[in-house]
């Protein structure tokens, strides 16, 4: 099964660290794989988002997610509705001593002939959960 996980500590409060990271459609911000995103329904848990990821050859992937634990300034966690890989993942917050930490964990159940894209699926992850270095940048500017 492959998973990625990262941590990175931002300088600014928990409080404004969610906020950014739970309003999803600040994604492209900081995320440099997705193409486009919008809530499609819903708010906090529940809520369901269309997304589109950079694919090869500039493909447009579908990898639609609904928003699977929201709790504020704590825990934001997801899974992926469509796409030829599901994952799901979680964003954890907590009081670092100069700020937020926080952490992307990533993880994909992976069975029959899509097994045979595990190399890809894991590096992938493991550029998503590098993306926090991104986030940072994008919080602390």
């Amino acid at each position: 099964m492959p998973s990625a996980e990262n941590s990175v500590v931002i300088n600014r409060p928990r409080g404004e660290v969610f906020a950014f990271v739970a309003d999803h459609e600040n994604d492209p911000k900081w995320r440099p794989g997705v193409a486009d995103i919008k809530r499609a329904s819903g708010e906090g848990k529940g809520a369901v988002y269309t997304q589109g990821m950079k694919g090869p050859m500039g493909k447009r992937i579908d990898a639609d997610f609904e928003v699977t634990a929201y709790q504020p300034d704590t825990l934001l966690a997801f899974r992926t509705l469509v796409g030829p890989v599901r994952p799901e993942g979680s964003y954890r917050f907590e009081d670092a001593d100069v700020g937020t930490r926080v952490t992307l964990s990533l993880n994909a159940s992976m069975t029959g002939v899509k097994k045979l894209l595990a190399p890809m699926v894991s590096k992938s992850m493991r550029n998503e959960v590098a993306a926090l270095d991104n986030l940072k940048r994008v919080l602390e500017s």
